[in-house]
């Protein structure tokens, strides 16, 4: 049988003791440091070749990009073909006028305009002018004016609108029409004046 003493036994078994607890303190140390740098290295990895993959995307799209920004510049330029420019009050009265004409509204006063700045945003590039207007309508004309004018100029506004009662008396239609007062804010095209 096995003729090894007590004290040999007992140095084999500390030996292997000593050896897992050397194993386990390289493991603690050493590889399990490792495993953590690689998780890390890995993660970062994984975010750059994202990077990279949106970046090609990019540049396999930058002709369609291009594209679309020429057709935007395009649909700009069209829309600032029509803002305010030169005489802005003339051009305030005809833009008024030429589309009042199919409709039921009387403009009684056209004021001259006030200039000024568009709201908070920094560096944006166009002026506004301020027409205060007056004049008498029925409600349901004066609303389809104010709908189809914001909607057909995207670079016009109404403000401040006030309607009042005309307060004649007796029949007719008269009695139903309004007196209203706003303002147009219309925005002026960038190097015109």
């Amino acid at each position: 049988m096995n003729k090894t003493s007590t004290t040999k036994k007992q140095q084999i078994v500390l030996v292997f003791i000593g050896a897992a607890v050397v194993v386990a303190a390289l493991w603690s140390l050493v590889v399990r440091k490792q495993y953590a740098h690689l998780a890390t290295v890995q993660q970062k990895t994984q975010e750059v070749q994202e990077k990279v993959s949106k970046a090609e995307n990019l540049l396999k799209r930058a002709d369609e990009i291009a594209n679309s920004l020429d057709n935007e510049a395009k649909k700009l330029e069209t829309i600032e073909d029509g803002m305010a420019s030169g005489d802005i009050y003339l051009w305030a009265i005809n833009t008024v006028n030429q589309f009042n004409h199919s409709r039921s509204i009387t403009v009684l006063d056209f004021q001259r305009e006030n200039l000024g700045d568009v709201g908070s945003l920094p560096q944006f590039p166009y002026k506004a002018a301020i027409y205060p207007l007056k004049g008498v309508a029925h409600y349901h004309d004066l609303g389809k004016f104010l709908a189809e004018f914001e909607n057909k100029f995207p670079y016009v506004r109404v403000q401040n609108l006030e309607l009042t009662p005309v307060g004649k008396t007796g029949g007719g239609e008269d009695v139903e029409k309004l007196s209203f007062k706003f303002e147009i804010v219309a925005l002026i095209k960038p190097n015109s004046q």
